[in-house]
């Protein structure tokens, strides 16, 4: 393989594993999966948390390094997407009152979003604010610039996600002298990836089945209406699986080979058996009735996570995806539960990516979030050639985060952002350290106009006293002349 000279890379730092992704972007728009490298995080990751910054720092050095050798071509800097437990949507509400007649102008909604920016929410920080629609009077309208009102209210959902494991995600590539490009609401990127603009116009909801937790995301009329993580997916089953008297590598492999999201009672037989070695077997209906309650105890928090409001909206149905949807009769279970009859089970983006690598050839669904997150990429991350014979172990040369590299990002106030992009902590810092550079700007301007302003009043001041002195000094002139004459 000859050296890349352009080419993204994207990282995705899931429960069970992590995963690198390098591609070359073509000029029709498809991807070439130049290489994948993918290493456990079971121990160091829990329910798509950092938990443990060294060991994670150690994974995405190996990580890099493995890509490196594989490009022979040193990273620069990568793509990250962020999802997890502890991300959550909420719904807010910024409304201004208006002067009559007044006509509705950019400032005002940027005002709107601005203050609904500064919101702060106990040990939650900000990842993203989707516009849900904006109240003018008592229409709703997507974009109110031009429009008269008396009241303007602007709808927003606000993506959370605790201080702490936000802190830990961006020091861990701190740690391990990784740029961070972007960084990326991983359930945006893979919904950009996977639903349809019909889907997502006409409403949807998707449900991402991972390794520790599930992902349910609602769009409705183009907008995301609501976002979710439950603590519940696939490795629950196997841990249930497992209460059989087995070790839970034989519990996965028997959900992967045996597991049925639904059996109808009548096609179960009672004599039926399945082993779980040479030597053991358990009951095929015992075994059914743990991977069924477990699953229906997922789609119940899923449905449930959907606001009552769009349950007769959702004209695009269910789409099903990562490794949990692989599960046999997976879309008569959520029929079952949810009463929606049209469910679609994503097994890959819809993107045209070219690769010879087995886990993207399979189309299971496990590779679409990354997949999605390397086609969001737009900045070249490719550096200088890498000696492919070189330690791989070796310690990383020790980089900057923030040194500047090809195509740098400038600092981005909130109101600049794409949806879905997060902005690092560095960025932040950058944004913040220019917003006060302005807010310091502004003040020294105020200050030299009142100065000014003051010296002009002083002088005009000055200049009536003068002139009060001469027509006194006239008017006592003329009145001693009449005086004697």
């Amino acid at each position: 393989m000859v050296a890349a000279k352009e080419f993204i890379v994207a990282i995705e730092l899931g429960s069970s594993k992590m995963t690198g992704i390098a591609g070359q972007k073509n000029l029709d728009g498809s991807i070439n999966v130049l290489a994948v490298v993918k290493e456990s995080s079971s121990s160091f990751i829990r329910k798509g948390v950092v938990y443990n910054i060294d060991k994670t720092a150690q994974c995405l050095t190996s990580i890099i390094k493995k890509l490196e050798n594989q490009l022979k071509t040193e990273i620069t800097q990568v793509y990250v997407g962020v999802g997890g437990q502890s991300i959550r949507g909420v719904r807010n509400i910024i409304a201004k009152d208006l002067p009559s007649e007044t006509i509705v102008t950019q400032d005002m909604v940027i005002e709107l979003m601005d203050a609904n920016r500064n919101m702060t929410y106990q040990d939650q920080e900000i990842l993203d604010a989707a516009v849900q629609e904006y109240k003018v009077g008592s229409q709703l309208q997507l974009d109110p610039v031009g429009i008269q009102a008396t009241h303007l209210e602007g709808n927003f959902l606000n993506i959370l996600e605790r201080k702490a494991f936000y802190k830990n995600l961006n020091k861990c590539f701190e740690t391990a002298g990784i740029r961070v490009a972007e960084m990326y609401l991983a359930p945006l990127a893979l919904a950009d990836s996977v639903l349809t603009e019909a889907e997502k116009r006409s409403g949807c909801v998707l449900v991402d089945l991972g390794a520790d937790t599930t992902t349910v995301s609602v769009y409705s009329k183009n907008i995301l209406r609501h976002l979710a993580v439950i603590p519940l997916g696939g490795n629950n089953i196997t841990k249930d699986i497992a209460t059989l008297q087995m070790e839970e590598s034989d519990a996965e492999r028997m959900k992967l080979k045996y597991a049925s999201a639904f059996t109808d009672n009548n096609d179960i037989d009672n004599d039926l058996k399945y082993s779980i070695d040479t030597e053991r077997q358990i009951e095929s209906r015992k075994f059914i009735e743990i991977v069924e309650g477990r699953l229906e105890e997922i789609v119940e928090n899923v449905w449930f996570q959907v606001p009552s409001e769009f349950y007769d909206k959702l004209l695009g149905g269910i789409i099903l995806t990562g490794g949990g949807s692989n599960m046999k009769n997976i879309e008569r279970a959520f029929t079952n539960h949810t009463h929606v009859e049209k469910i679609r089970v994503a097994k890959f983006v819809t993107q045209t990516i070219l690769s010879g690598n087995d886990d993207i050839k399979s189309h299971n669904g496990m590779m679409n979030t990354v997949l999605g997150l390397l086609a969001k990429g737009d900045i070249n991350c490719a550096g200088e050639g890498v000696d492919p014979h070189g330690d791989l172990f070796s310690t990383r040369k020790e980089k900057d985060p923030s040194a500047a590299v090809a195509d740098p990002r400038q600092p981005r106030q909130a109101t600049e952002i794409p949806q879905g992009v997060i902005r690092t902590e560095s960025e932040k810092k950058a944004a913040d350290e220019e917003k006060r550079r302005q807010q310091e700007e502004e003040e020294r301007q105020r200050q030299a106009e009142e100065a000014a302003e003051r010296e002009r009043i002083a002088a005009e001041k000055k200049a009536n006293s003068i002139w009060n002195k001469a027509k006194r000094g006239i008017l006592k002139f003329g009145k001693s002349m009449i005086e004697e004459e």
